[in-house]
């Protein structure tokens, strides 16, 4: 893909997303995420109904009068989106592939941000670092992370969560939403994740497409693993090798579910001939609810 192609498909991106962010989700996302803390805003008069413990007591002193100290929330927030770029995310049967849908959403996450003056971060991931880029704020920023999304080229196929949330943990020290999109083909991230949850507001974005959840009887199919690039000759015709499958898939699917909950993390699952703006919205709207 060469330069003028690149610049296209960002642009392409930014306009779709973008409305999606300044239309649908600055509200939600605004009102979803607390800030940080409370800081230092002023000192008034004592109205009644107001807690005693705020009372400032050398103001108080000075005017002979009772004052006490109002704090408001510290709006400002980070987002880290951790995207997994391995093999298996360049899979798609219907309208795209799974690292296309992932793209749009770390997009249109990534604008609901700088549309509250919140930092952004990017961090692309296999089964190593691929590639991180520290949070930041403006949209020149946000069109950098639209064209790596679009651009990086991963040294590896294979996927690694745990190592990803370890490196996660290293860097960012103050608490962020998280937000963390792969189809999560892996598993043994428990312990991590739950240390990563403790600090931050973590969310999995699990994309998926729908022939990955049965496998269809076609007979002798030679298939590709995207993530070792070996081809196996698999007989779709045998009913237990279709069953293993759907098990193996099914317990992949429970144990990303199962993992983020225990972790107090949220979880969206969405496939990728399914409307992600429904899916984000709706969980937008339960977490500001909360």
């Amino acid at each position: 893909m060469d330069t003028k192609e690149i610049l296209k498909k960002v642009r392409k991106i930014e306009i779709k997303t973008r409305r999606l962010s300044n239309h649908i989700f600055s509200g939600e996302y605004h009102s979803s995420f607390k800030g940080r803390g409370m800081t230092f805003s002023e000192v008034r008069q004592y109205q009644y109904g107001d807690d005693v413990r705020a009372i400032d007591w050398n103001v108080t002193a000075r005017y002979n009068e009772p004052y006490v100290k109002v704090f408001e929330e510290e709006r400002e927030l980070t987002m880290v989106l951790m995207v997994d770029i391995s093999g298996s995310e360049f899979f798609g049967t219907s309208q795209q592939f799974k690292k296309d849908t992932l793209t749009e959403i770390a997009a249109t996450l990534a604008f609901s941000a700088i549309q509250n003056n919140d930092k952004v971060g990017l961090l692309l991931f296999s089964d190593q670092m691929e590639l991180f880029i520290p949070p930041k704020k403006g949209k020149s920023h946000v069109l950098r992370i639209i064209r790596e999304l679009i651009e990086f080229k991963p040294k590896s196929t294979r996927t690694n969560i745990n190592e990803a949330l370890k490196f996660l943990s290293s860097v960012i020290k103050k608490k962020a939403i998280v937000f963390v999109l792969s189809d999560f083909m892996d598993t043994h991230y428990e312990r991590t994740l739950k240390i990563v949850g403790r600090k931050h507001d973590v969310t999995g974005i699990r994309i998926y497409d729908q022939n990955e959840v049965s496998m269809p009887n076609l007979g002798m199919v030679p298939m590709l693993d995207a993530e070792t690039g070996k081809t196996l000759l698999v007989n779709t015709a045998s009913k237990s090798v279709r069953k293993g499958y759907e098990q193996y898939y099914k317990k992949s699917v429970e144990y990303f579910e199962k993992t983020f909950t225990h972790s107090g993390a949220g979880t969206i699952s969405s496939r990728i001939d399914e409307s992600y703006v429904k899916k984000l919205l709706g969980y937008f709207k339960h977490k500001g609810a909360r």
